[in-house]
């Protein structure tokens, strides 16, 4: 069984949820510190100069140590509401707003109180919008016991071995973050995928990469999209 475990990501880019498409169970790892400026609550999308900017979800403030599980939403700002007005002017040039806008109506007719239910209901209405069947947890939710943790790169170990998983992906970006010999050791085959960033039709002809998967959704149909996710190395 191929497995992936990411903190939840707020609308990320294509290639977590290239993550997603190609193992057979994603885990969403909520019980790490919550780390600000990050990408839990929040992403990128373009202004119609081709300017990147962010959307975002305010939060609760909270004491430094919490972990992502326990970060609360601040309902109290109609951050919803923000958000469509971020995305209005994509109306006029992209041809799947209107398909995005009723996907995030679908989502956000549910109200949320921590980011992370947030994020997994975001994950789960875009994958199965684009038809990837891949199951997605939450860590905190699963009631799991695994053995001592005593490096940041044994939590996923440690869950492959619990769970019966003998692969274990990661985007390519945290490749210097495992120890390969721990894996190897454990029994678990240790790889890592990386996405290569094809250019789609966006405002600009310059061509802006990893951004949320917003913006790919307003250019791009399901297919489409889908043939970008295939587009993968999967390395050692």
């Amino acid at each position: 069984m191929k497995v992936a475990i990411m903190q939840p990501y707020f609308m990320p880019y294509l290639g977590y949820f290239a993550l997603i498409k190609h193992v057979d169970q994603f885990i969403l790892f909520d019980t790490a510190q919550f780390i600000r400026h990050g990408w839990i609550e929040r992403n990128r999308v373009l202004k119609l100069d081709n300017d990147p900017m962010y959307i975002k979800v305010p939060l609760v403030k909270h004491k430094r140590d919490t972990s992502i599980s326990l970060i609360k939403i601040n309902n109290d700002l109609d951050w919803k509401k923000t958000i469509y007005a971020q995305l209005v002017h994509y109306k006029k040039r992209a041809p799947y707003y209107n398909k995005v806008i009723e996907l995030l109506e679908d989502i956000f007719e549910e109200e949320f109180d921590d980011i992370t239910r947030l994020n997994y209901v975001i994950l789960n209405k875009i994958t199965k919008y684009l038809g990837i069947i891949t199951p997605i947890k939450i860590w905190s939710e699963m009631d799991i016991a695994i053995d001592e943790v005593n490096a940041p790169d044994e939590w996923a170990l440690n869950i492959c071995k619990t769970i019966g998983a003998d692969k274990y992906y990661n985007s390519i970006g945290g490749k210097s973050f495992f120890d390969a010999h721990k894996y190897q050791n454990g029994g678990i085959d240790l790889k890592f995928l990386e996405i290569t960033p094809i250019p789609y039709k966006q405002f600009d002809t310059q061509f802006v990469p990893f951004l949320s998967i917003l913006d790919v959704l307003m250019f791009c149909n399901a297919k489409e999209v889908i043939e970008l996710l295939n587009e993968v190395e999967i390395l050692e």
